[in-house]
């Protein structure tokens, strides 16, 4: 008999287990996943009242409505007959069998009930169903309502009172015992790039996700990582880690080993002199490695060509493939060099045949230097231009003032050495030499008028014509002044008159001379000065052993020290100065060396002393400051210059010296 006590007590209560499999079941929540909200009362506010007695405001409660009693509403009562005890039994087991015992931490099936947007819910055979990411699994779009599939129960309810699972770790749990052994073995899996990630890629290893470095993708950096989403390939695992279902694995320790196969089975098959295919690996400013199938090799930039190039670059690009000769290779450190031209016939083979000494080739500037410029007669063959083959005529001071880059040019071969790759030519060969007929054009003794190119402490460059430059010696400036710089005389520009005295063809040097417009003075000179002459000269040089006077324009004379008449002096820059007027007599006249020596002393000889005494009194050594002062003047009026510093004072006085005799200079 059925207690109807009990099932008036049991239809009170919500049931707690759910309905068979087959039908609709009602979603179950735990303990106190259910809070219960304190209901308040609603607050009812006091009305206010006016007394008519008294006139004041009286508070009265607010009336309380009288409470509904509803009558007791009980279940139809169940008939004693209606289930026995067995039966209740058998539908015990019969739900029973409906529900499934779970623990957590094991792997259990589950099917998919729905799907979301961002979950998937999933029915275990428990009380409540769980709700996976839809981000673990690895192809969310084949995710289908119906399906089995394995999860992991983490725990049995969460705070809202259900189930946690996870798809990732049934997973990684279910082939964790594969991935062990595959890293302790070292074994090669395959796996699938699914998507990319900060610092590599995600690839999906026997089932489970697992991390692909950027580094260990290949040998070479991959510019573009989203590009291999989607591609299989094969990588080992190098790391992992349980707890954490953390496993990394590599592509680049295959390659690595595949390489070093290929290097190794490589070495013992190369010899010198192979030809071989290989890719451009990398480019640099003195070469190219070329990767010949497991091993590199350095093609180095004056093996790519015969000829001239400034950049490897130039001939090759990165991944290109070319083919190259082995020019030698070291079997124990594995270095090759290799050789691009070698694969083309030597250019200077026959170079004397087709290059004789005396032809006119045509060939194209490729390179500007200091000393000449490299022409290109044919790929690999070169000749140089010197500078000093330009021009006859001009001071080529840079091959850049008359070639540039890239022209195309005639010169004739002036020599070639095929031994040490060389080719002279020249460009000025081409043109007659005008220094064969300068003669014709200036015979000795022509007078002419030249430009002023150059000064230097020895004389004066003139130009005479275009490119053709004389000397005038600084002996040749002036018959009678003693010139100690040329810019006494001339500037750089100025227009002078000169005469040709010499042409050398063999040195190409021209001598030329300014003096020589006018007859030599000397012989009037002679007449003018005897000696005995009395007359009076302005100092115009002091020296340590002399004065020098000016007698008339461009004749000047020279008194040593000891003539004049100043006891015991040493240095005339004390007593005397430049500028001042002095009396004189004419000592000495010297016609051949072309110098007249004068006297004070003799001058005072005959006269009366006190005239000498005033004459001492007046030149007796001053003070070192006036001293020093009278000395800048004399350095102020030998210096001059214009372009270069004037020569220091000769120690010599200048008339005892002899006339260097005509030179002829370049």
């Amino acid at each position: 008999m059925v207690d109807k006590n009990k099932v008036e007590a049991a239809s009170e209560k919500k049931p707690k287990t759910a309905q068979k499999r087959g039908g609709e079941r009602p979603r179950l929540q735990s303990k106190g996943s259910r809070k219960t909200k304190d209901v308040k009362p609603e607050k009812k506010e006091a009305v206010k009242t006016t007394s008519e007695v008294s006139g004041s405001v009286v508070v009265q409660p607010t009336p309380v409505a009288p409470r509904k009693i509803y009558p007791k509403v009980k279940p139809p009562q169940i008939e004693e007959t209606e289930y026995s005890e067995e039966e209740q039994k058998n539908l015990l087991a019969l739900y029973s069998n409906t529900l499934q015992e779970l623990e957590e931490g094991e792997i259990i099936k589950g099917k998919i009930l729905g799907i979301t947007e961002k979950d998937v819910i999933v029915d275990v055979g428990f009380k409540s169903e769980g709700i996976i990411s839809l981000s673990e699994f690895p192809n969310p779009s084949e995710v289908k309502v119906g399906e089995e599939i394995e999860v992991f129960l983490e725990a049995m309810e969460d705070q809202e009172g259900q189930l946690v699972l996870s798809k990732q770790k049934a997973d990684f749990m279910r082939v964790w015992d594969r991935v062990r052994e595959a890293h302790e073995k070292g074994a090669i899996v395959e796996g699938k790039l699914v998507r990319r990630v900060k610092g590599g890629m995600v690839a999906d290893v026997l089932g489970v996700e697992a991390f692909l470095p950027g580094s260990q993708i290949s040998l070479k950096q991959i510019p573009n990582f989203d590009e291999l989403v989607g591609q299989n390939m094969q990588v080992k695992i190098i790391k992992i880690n349980k707890l954490r279902r953390n496993i990394v694995v590599s592509r680049r320790v295959i390659l690595e080993e595949e390489r070093e196969h290929q290097k190794g089975r490589l070495l013992s098959e190369l010899q010198t002199s192979q030809i071989k295919e290989g890719i451009v690996k990398n480019i640099i400013d003195f070469g190219v490695f070329v990767d010949l199938g497991g091993i590199d090799g350095l093609l180095h930039i004056t093996d790519m060509s015969w000829g001239r190039i400034n950049h490897p670059s130039e001939m090759v690009s990165l991944g290109e493939k070319i083919k190259v000769k082995i020019l030698e290779f070291d079997k124990a450190t594995g270095r090759v060099s290799l050789g691009l031209k070698q694969l083309t016939p030597y250019p200077w083979e026959n170079v004397e045949q087709k290059y004789p000494v005396g032809k006119v080739i045509r060939g194209k500037v490729i390179s500007l230097t200091d000393y000449g410029a490299f022409v290109e007669l044919e790929k690999g063959v070169e000749g140089l231009v010197h500078i000093s083959e330009m021009s006859w005529s001009q001071n080529v001071k840079h091959p850049s003032k008359i070639l540039s880059m890239g022209q195309e040019l005639e010169a004739m071969v002036l020599s070639v050495d095929k031994a040490n790759e060389k080719i002279s030519l020249g460009l000025k060969q081409l043109e007659p030499d005008p220094w064969q007929t300068l003669d014709k054009r200036y015979p000795v003794g022509a007078k002419i008028k030249g430009k002023v190119r150059n000064l230097t402490n020895f004389g004066v460059f003139v130009e005479i014509e275009d490119g053709v430059d004389g000397l005038v010696h600084i002996s040749d400036l002036s018959w009678t002044k003693r010139i100690y710089h040329p810019s006494e005389v001339v500037r750089r520009g100025d227009a002078i008159d000169v005469v040709i005295l010499g042409i050398d063809k063999e040195s190409r040097r021209v001598g030329l001379g300014h003096k020589q417009i006018k007859e030599d003075p000397w012989s009037q000179l002679a007449q003018k000065y005897k000696v005995g002459t009395e007359l009076e000269g302005k100092i115009t040089k002091i020296f340590d052993r002399g004065v020098i006077v000016e007698l008339e324009p461009e004749v000047e004379g020279l008194i040593p020290i000891q003539n004049l008449a100043i006891p015991n002096l040493t240095k005339p820059q004390e007593a005397f100065q430049v500028g001042e007027t002095v009396s004189l007599k004419v000592a000495e006249f010297d016609t051949k060396d072309r110098r007249i020596v004068l006297s004070v002393e003799a001058y005072f000889q005959g006269r009366d002393k006190q005239e000498l005494e005033q004459y001492q009194a007046q030149h007796s050594p001053k003070p070192k400051a006036q001293a020093e002062t009278s000395a800048m003047a004399i350095k102020d009026t030998a210096q001059k210059t214009e372009d270069i510093p004037s020569p220091e004072a000769p120690t010599s006085t200048p008339l005892e010296e002899s006339n260097p005799g005509e030179t002829i200079s370049n």
